[in-house]
């Protein structure tokens, strides 16, 4: 079992409860962890018998672009459209994270973490 990471992938997205967050946007960092079997892969060295990093990063970053009022919603979007494109994930895990949000003080940034185990590969 592995772990792949893709890490401080940056967005400027248009996710808020507020008029203004839809309208004028933000920046969102997002981190993801998949877990999966990369054993043919490490024994051929084809891209064929592993998880297409390219592939998850366009997922991430298509979703980015369609409008939500909650980070939970994205988040949502994002692990149903993995697991529904890469039968081999066994587990994901994502921490979407909105810069300096409009909280009404000085914050670097608010966060969402989901994980998700698929349920084809629960024992």
């Amino acid at each position: 079992m592995s772990k792949i990471l893709l890490e401080n992938m940056e967005f400027f997205a248009y996710h808020g409860c507020f008029k203004e967050e839809q309208i004028i946007g933000n920046q969102f960092v997002v981190n993801l962890e998949i877990d999966t079997d990369t054993f043919e892969a490490e024994k051929s060295d084809k891209l064929k018998d592993t998880l297409n990093y390219q592939e998850a990063y366009g997922i991430v970053s298509e979703q980015m672009t369609i409008k939500s009022h909650l980070l939970e919603h994205v988040g949502r979007r994002i692990i149903d459209a993995l697991m529904k494109k890469f039968e081999a994930i066994r587990h994901v895990n994502i921490k979407i994270s909105k810069k300096h949000p409009p909280m009404g003080g000085k914050m670097e940034c608010v966060s969402l973490q989901m994980e998700e185990t698929n349920p084809r590969h629960q024992v």
